[in-house]
């Protein structure tokens, strides 16, 4: 679950890792109130206006910033909020910016003993563990450094179990070109950072830029942070952070009907019960000359609510030139899941477009019968090959 830097620094704040202090706003006068605080609270001249999207890259896209004044803080968010920011994470379509975040200015006027880093926590799914990726040239793309000049990317392994270590953390610094107050800060920002890493059990945490201040302060001017979904039960108050209107709306949909879909680009929606099931349904819809517009796993407990949810989500692409529906029944009896097709396709409404359904396991039989005999414009298959064949067919017709 992504969620945004405004609430990413809190959690960093709730570890004792120092931050740009800011305060959010959802409307131009808010930001107004946001920076007369900041200026009263952190004696700050200078206001950033950040815009609060799930997605990098905001500067480039008029984003961020910088406001000279008070009331250039609120001239600013009134351009900003309601804007369709894109970036080059967002897509052409972009994406619409519903708040911003208003922080102190960190970079003192004149100010010319500043150094800026990249500092994150992942996954390395090679060596199947996380790591502490680091450069010191923040401020710009990682991708940018990783092709221009890989040299300068470094890492430190963490071992399971034993967690980041004081002398990876000197390492670190050390590798930064830090020394004195601005070395002994760092070690405390790395430590801090990896107890919010895995206290929130987060799958990424980056922040970009660690600023070095000339007063030899470490503070994480933006931050990235990924919570992972499977330990989101453990954490009520981190859960009530999500943002749907960040999200894809038929995701959205999708988990609150518990079907586990993912948007993909092709033309073809399929609807199945189990990931494997889906993976080779995906293989037969490619090698049928398709391409998969969806993975939509209804899982063990497929009923007509769930599949009529499925239809509904699945339709909403005008890419979809054809539905494969394939169930295994196991779990649950494919003659039940028959029957949910037909009540899901007359709730839906007319579908002006090839239906396949492809039934095996237990009662499959019974189940072909009543997809037969149903009346509605349904395509029945048996095997995989037969249910290829008809998803050609039914895309040759179109």
């Amino acid at each position: 679950m992504n969620i945004h830097e405004f609430q990413g620094k809190s959690l960093l704040k709730a570890y004792n890792v120092d931050i740009q202090e800011g305060f959010i706003a959802e409307t131009p006068d808010h930001a107004v109130i946001a920076a007369r605080q900041i200026r009263e609270k952190f004696r700050s001249e200078y206001f950033v206006i950040k815009a609060q999207i799930h997605a990098g890259g905001r500067g480039k896209g008029g984003g961020v910033k910088l406001a000279k004044s008070v009331e250039e803080a609120g001239m600013l968010a009134s351009k900003m909020i309601g804007m369709q920011l894109v970036t080059p994470q967002t897509g052409p379509e972009g994406k619409r910016v519903g708040k911003v975040l208003v922080a102190q200015d960190v970079y003192y006027k004149g100010d010319s003993d500043i150094r800026e880093f990249y500092v994150s926590i992942l996954l390395d799914r090679n060596k199947g563990r996380y790591i502490v990726m680091y450069s010191p040239d923040g401020g710009m793309s990682i991708e940018e450094v990783a092709e221009k000049t890989p040299d300068r990317i470094f890492t430190e392994e963490i071992t399971p179990g034993i967690g980041l270590q004081p002398f990876q953390c000197r390492n670190i610094a050390f590798i930064l070109g830090l020394s004195g107050a601005a070395f002994r800060n760092m070690l405390k920002f790395l430590e801090g950072i990896h107890e919010t890493f895995t206290g929130c059990d987060a799958q990424l945490l980056e922040i970009n830029p660690v600023l070095k201040t000339s007063d030899n302060r470490i503070l994480a001017v933006d931050c990235k942070i990924v919570l992972d979904d499977n330990a989101l039960f453990r954490h009520p108050d981190l859960a009530a952070m999500r943002d749907i209107s960040e999200e894809d709306p038929a995701e959205v949909e999708a988990g609150n009907n518990s079907l586990n879909f993912v948007k993909l680009d092709g033309n073809v929606g399929c609807m199945v019960n189990g990931a494997g099931l889906a993976m080779a349904t995906m293989d037969i819809i490619k090698l049928s000359g398709g391409s998969p517009a969806n993975f939509l796993d209804v899982g063990g407990g497929a009923s007509a609510k769930t599949v009529e949810a499925g239809f509904r989500i699945i339709l909403r692409d005008p890419a979809v030139k054809a539905i494969l529906i394939n169930i295994f029944g196991g779990i649950v009896r494919c003659e039940r899941v028959a029957n949910g097709v037909v009540e899901a396709y007359k709730s839906v409404g007319k579908i002006n477009i090839p239906v396949i359904v492809r039934l095996q396991g237990t009662n499959a039989a019974e189940a072909k019968e009543i997809i037969d005999n149903s009346g509605l414009a349904v395509i029945s298959a048996v095997s995989f090959r037969e249910a290829a064949e008809k998803v050609k067919e039914a895309l040759s017709e179109r």
